[in-house]
């Protein structure tokens, strides 16, 4: 018999796979945002779609000039770059001067993403990085906040957004007020938080509440995030873990002392933390892949936002927690390591005591 002998490859399972890449994923997270893109443009008008376009493109021109810094060849076709861009826009007031938006779209993907060797190996999701780098940098504009469904919002900028770099932004405080009569500048948490006054859930259902951007619509981000999880492309688990933990953290405190801390209802449905547990919390390259792991995350960043929220000086906890959840999510995979099947465990050494 002449010719070489037949080549034997051995795989580890799976052995069947279902054909799905980053690419597609990652696709799918970005037409998943768009409508709550469009629907906080919507709500206010051209500074939103500015902000959008702003924080996008720098995170795409950031992500290409340091992957061909690192001769990595382009890598915006896996639709990474353009996902944080979008995430971020939608965590910032749309009010925020876009000069500062493009500071965050740049330190998003250069320090939370670049510095780490690229997708899949950053640590921190890379939105909350640019987003937490502005939050400390510029922290009165980051608390400004413009009324959603303003007159004039696709005519007419809101004054803040066109601040020159480097310059003070003007106080829109009395534009608001005449854009929207009994606006009050304050975000639901805020007003909760110092003045002991409760939106409605049907506020935060329908989006007529005064927030970040893409922050205002619970049932939208819900029914996208739904999207998702029927496709297969987020796990399921962890928004509802971080929900479920802050809604039995609220239920505890409430039925302590209702006068003094909201019910569960108004938790999950004000804030960030729809957003943050749909979208960010379950980036993969950030959370935990074990079973045990995603629970355990999920809960962590649950009560942690409503800590931060009842006893620290914000009035939003979720970015923090969600970055706390990202630094702890490689020890928690670590001890949640599922039993190898057929492995017996490790004795300790030393004999027993007689």
């Amino acid at each position: 018999m002449t010719g070489k002998p037949p080549r034997i490859e051995l795989r580890t399972s799976p052995h069947v796979k279902r054909g799905v890449t980053v690419e597609k994923i990652m696709l799918h997270v970005v037409l998943a945002l768009l409508p709550i893109a469009a629907f906080s443009v919507f709500q206010y008008g051209l500074s939103a779609l500015a902000m959008i376009v702003t924080t996008t493109a720098t995170c795409l021109f950031t992500e290409r000039f340091f992957s061909r810094l690192a001769g990595q060849g382009n890598t915006l076709a896996d639709w990474s770059a353009t996902i944080t861009g979008l995430l971020l826009a939608l965590t910032l007031p749309p009010s925020f001067p876009l000069w500062m938006a493009a500071v965050a779209g740049f330190v998003a993907i250069a320090l939370g993403k670049a510095l780490f060797g690229g997708i899949g190996h950053n640590v921190f999701n890379p939105a909350l990085v640019g987003r937490a780098f502005v939050q400390a940098a510029f922290p009165v504009s980051i608390s400004t906040w413009a009324p959603a469904f303003a007159p004039g919002r696709f005519g007419e900028f809101i004054p803040s957004t066109l601040t020159a770099p480097l310059m003070t932004p003007p106080d829109i405080a009395d534009w608001a007020k005449h854009a929207l009569d009994g606006f009050t500048g304050a975000t639901p948490m805020a007003r909760w938080k110092f003045e002991n006054v409760l939106a409605t859930p049907h506020d935060f259902l329908t989006g007529a509440v005064t927030a970040s951007a893409g922050e205002t619509s619970a049932i939208l981000i819900l029914v996208c995030g739904l999207y998702l999880a029927a496709r297969k492309f987020l796990d399921w688990r962890i928004p509802v873990a971080v929900l479920g933990a802050a809604a039995l953290t609220a239920l505890a405190f409430h039925l302590y002392n209702p006068g003094r801390y909201p019910d569960p209802l108004f938790v999950v449905l004000s804030g960030g933390i729809m957003l943050g547990a749909v979208f960010m919390a379950t980036d993969m390259a950030t959370s935990p892949v074990t079973p045990k792991g995603v629970w355990i995350y999920g809960g962590l960043i649950g009560v942690v936002t409503v800590m931060i929220r009842y006893f620290g000086g914000l009035t939003e906890g979720v970015m923090y927690a969600i970055l706390i959840g990202n630094a702890l999510a490689p020890l928690i995979d670590q001890y949640t390591q599922p039993k190898v099947f057929g492995a017996v465990r490790a004795k300790k050494s030393g004999a027993k005591p007689s």
